[in-house]
């Protein structure tokens, strides 16, 4: 018989760190922090039950320190580890020594990750299922000539995509064949520079399309569901900067052909834990696979508020080869939520960013006002890490009223001794094409270069 465990080591730092430390607390779970000497004054390192560090501060040398994690689990007797997301968490290599030394991987198996980290190869598993994908390279492009080829067929523009990618990172616009050979190696560059791979594939450019995706929870014993969209079209520079729940633009029909295509992808790919298929949607409601992302997502509270589903504490459960607590027919969604990512960053100076010490610090509150965070009040964020030092969600009984609580939030919501995005949050939130709804990915972008010029 199935049980949960008594130990789980978190693998990650920051917000999601102290978000999977409340989780376990809820299970009766203790747990165990890794920091880095940067992050000896961190909050998960001082609220979990036990603390090690595992190196300096450079990510490769920490976070990423494979063999310094595992053996952290090993001496604190932590029977599984809770990677987060960025870092470990789609890590193939990280889930199978996970297995070789008897310690659960709080996540999906290394074979699933190793199929849908390789965004070639989990378009063509997608294409094969009848999943809709967008039109393009059927795999890696081998060369120019092929590339060429590819291109022409699809019609242009095209982007040229790591394979191996994410987080914005590899993707490149090709407007037109003279384009093509520049931009394919700037690709591959910056693609070999991130991943340590330089194969690409291409695919359509679809102009001006929407950003949405839909989350998924799948057990060990057969059972899949799904639990309605999120959309993440608000983005700079292919980077997230507020999402909302549900989407604006999708319909109760659209949202069941979405939600039972990510089932059928998750089915098809052997998946359990939860998951994430992201879709682009085009001007006519047409949806088409982009990719799958093997872990919890920044975004996923607004899930959470909608659904009253804890997706961290299904994760763990999961792991602990405990069945899914409901049914697809049991998911409703009420109300609306938004999260806006609280970055330590200067929007006038292109977003570069801030770190530095926090000398004051109002969080904001009331009915359906969220925090997830891992500052205070004297910390320090240094230059090492990721910007994003807060997420802000609220939960209204409809869209405008979540928009209406967000302003607000964010009006009250005071950080001193480091420059952040929060105005610039806020002048999205009240901006007339975001309050109609009328926005997609590339309205960001637009927005920008009008406010230069």
């Amino acid at each position: 018989m199935s049980k949960m465990f008594k130990k789980v080591l978190i693998a990650n730092r920051g917000e999601i760190a102290v978000r999977i430390i409340r989780a376990c607390r809820e299970l009766g779970v203790r747990c165990v922090a890794v920091y880095s000497t940067a992050d000896r004054n961190s909050l998960h390192a001082q609220i979990a039950d036990e603390a090690v560090c595992i190196g300096p501060a450079a990510t490769k040398d920490s976070y990423l320190n494979m063999n310094a994690i595992i053996q952290a689990a090993l001496n604190t007797g932590a029977e599984a580890i809770h990677p987060g997301f960025g870092f470990l968490s789609e890590n193939a290599e990280f889930a199978r020594l996970c297995e070789k030394f008897g310690i659960v991987f709080i996540g999906p198996s290394y074979k699933s990750i190793e199929m849908l980290g390789d965004k070639a190869a989990a378009k063509e598993t997608m294409a094969a299922a009848g999943v809709p994908v967008i039109p393009g390279s059927k795999g890696v492009v081998s060369d120019l000539a092929e590339a060429k080829k590819i291109a022409y067929k699809a019609g242009y523009p095209v982007l040229v995509k790591a394979s191996a990618g994410g987080g914005g990172r590899g993707i490149r616009r090709v407007e037109n064949a003279d384009e093509l050979e520049a931009q394919m190696t700037a690709a591959q560059q910056e693609a070999k520079n991130f991943f340590g791979d330089d194969s690409v594939y291409i695919e359509k450019f679809l102009v001006n399309p929407h950003h949405v995706e839909i989350q998924i929870v799948a057990d060990k014993h057969g059972n899949c569901i799904y639990l309605g969209e999120r959309d993440c079209s608000m983005q700079r520079r292919n980077q997230k900067v507020l999402e909302e729940c549900p989407s604006p633009i999708v319909t109760p029909e659209l949202r069941r052909k979405m939600g039972e295509a990510a089932v059928t992808a998750a089915r098809e790919c052997g998946y359990y834990n939860v998951g994430t298929i992201e879709f682009l949607v085009d001007e006519n409601r047409d949806f088409y696979f982009m990719e799958m992302n093997t872990r919890i997502q920044v975004e996923h509270p607004i899930t959470e508020e909608v659904t009253g589903f804890d997706l961290v504490k299904a994760q763990i459960e999961i792991a602990a080869d405990l069945p899914l607590s409901i049914k697809q027919e049991d998911v409703t969604m009420t109300g609306h939520a938004i999260e806006c990512r609280i970055n330590a960053e200067n929007p006038q100076l292109d977003f570069r960013p801030s770190p530095g010490t926090i000398t004051a610090l109002y969080v904001p509150g009331g009915p359906g006002v969220r925090i997830d965070g891992a500052v205070y009040q004297g910390y320090t964020i240094t230059p090492h890490y990721d910007s994003m030092i807060s997420k802000l969600i609220v939960h209204g009984s409809d869209r405008d009223d979540a928009i209406t609580k967000m302003k607000w939030a964010l009006a009250e919501f005071i950080v001193e001794g480091v420059d952040t995005n929060i105005d610039f949050q806020l002048e999205i939130i009240r901006h007339p094409d975001f309050r109609s709804g009328n926005y997609d990915n590339g309205f960001l972008g637009r927005y920008m270069k009008e406010k230069k010029d």
